[in-house]
């Protein structure tokens, strides 16, 4: 049986350098173009615009649209791919679009598109994703695989890992964020965890953000896109339109060419290395105390579940039930009052507890 950790050094080591394929000389580089194609004029517009932006390095456009339900604009289909053929003769920027099966596959490499992406919905089932990767074979093309929609980062792994098993080195990461049942200001919740674990398990893969699909809201795309860059997420994939109230998809979250120009403007790269001496010690300093208060909680937590086990023999003794939800209640109330008053995020206390309540009930059954 393989080493988890070693088969993942050695995917690790077959991921080509994003240089190789995307050549850039500022952070940071992105891929942008309307959610779907919709006509020529549609498409050459917006290339156009997007081009005057030194950051843009390739154009994307849906040319078969995944939707959610039946009878809403599913794509233009293979006729696109002659559109985005002209955006990149008169602009000259690569080009890029999703495929979801054999055929698509077969037809973007006919018709000479730069580079492919594996879509949230198709991530999702290894057979759609070997089945791409078998077509994909002997083919040296980039593809880019987005996260699954359900927040599993064992998929998203997977799927990289058939395309990479398939010979394909070109490959990069898209973080479009997970569906949630739960409302929120979201569309798709960012749980930047995972894309940070994906990363630290395959430092080599190059990772790009796609705000549009994670706030679905054009307001919310420049924040979101300063959170990426602020996590060290390099690359960008932003939805652009020339008229986005207009837009036969997702138009809500879709911004103008001079839109996204001045934004990108606007964002703060940081830089990937840190060289002076002095701001190096003193977050070394500052990080050696993040430890010993890590080492203290560890130490707090041992302490507690003693505890925890011990009030569970004497229940079990007198027969009493585990959960005990006034107490919990009462309990979870008292915390989220202290964290407020010490500035905490409540969110961010109320399920840090429940994880160790659920642990307490745990250990006393």
């Amino acid at each position: 049986m393989k080493n988890p950790s070693d088969a993942l050094k050695k995917l690790n080591r077959s991921v080509a350098s994003i240089t190789k394929w995307l050549p850039h000389e500022q952070i940071p580089w992105v891929i942008a173009g309307p959610c779907s194609a919709e006509s020529p004029r549609q498409m050459l517009a917006t290339a156009k615009g997007l081009v005057k932006c030194p950051y843009v390095k390739v154009f994307r456009a849906g040319i078969w649209k995944p939707r959610t339900r039946p009878n809403t604009f599913e794509g233009v289909g293979a006729i696109g791919l002659d559109w985005l053929g002209r955006v990149k003769a008169e602009t000259g920027l690569m080009t890029a679009t999703e495929v979801a099966n054999t055929e698509h596959v077969e037809l973007c490499l006919k018709r000479g598109i730069d580079i492919l992406w594996i879509g949230a919905r198709t991530t999702v089932s290894p057979f759609s994703v070997q089945e791409i990767a078998n077509a994909l074979l002997g083919v040296d093309i980039p593809v880019m695989v987005k996260n699954p929609i359900n927040a599993d980062l064992g998929l998203w792994l997977g799927a990289i890992e058939r395309l990479l098993d398939a010979g394909i080195r070109k490959i990069a990461a898209i973080h479009r964020g997970f569906s949630t049942y739960v409302e929120t200001e979201f569309r798709n919740q960012p749980n930047w965890q995972i894309p940070v674990e994906l990363k630290r398990r395959l430092p080599n893969l190059p990772l790009i953000c796609d705000p549009s699909h994670i706030t679905g809201n054009r307001q919310l795309i420049e924040p979101v896109s300063q959170m990426a860059l602020d996590l060290g997420i390099q690359g960008l994939m932003i939805e652009c339109h020339n008229h986005p109230g207009e837009a036969l998809s997702d138009a809500r979250q879709q911004i103008t060419p001079r839109e996204l120009c001045r934004m990108i403007n606007r964002l703060h790269a940081r830089d990937t290395t840190l060289t002076d001496r002095e701001v190096k010690r003193h977050i070394a300093r500052l990080r050696t105390e993040i430890s010993h208060v890590d080492a203290q909680i560890i130490e707090n937590l041992a302490e507690r579940m003693k505890w925890v086990e011990e009030i569970g023999r004497l229940k079990q003794e007198h027969n009493v039930p585990v959960l005990q939800l006034t107490r919990w209640e009462s309990l979870l109330g008292d915390h989220l009052a202290k964290a407020e008053m010490a500035g905490l995020d409540p969110d961010f206390i109320k399920a840090l507890f429940e994880l160790i309540h659920a642990q307490a009930i745990k250990r006393q059954l």
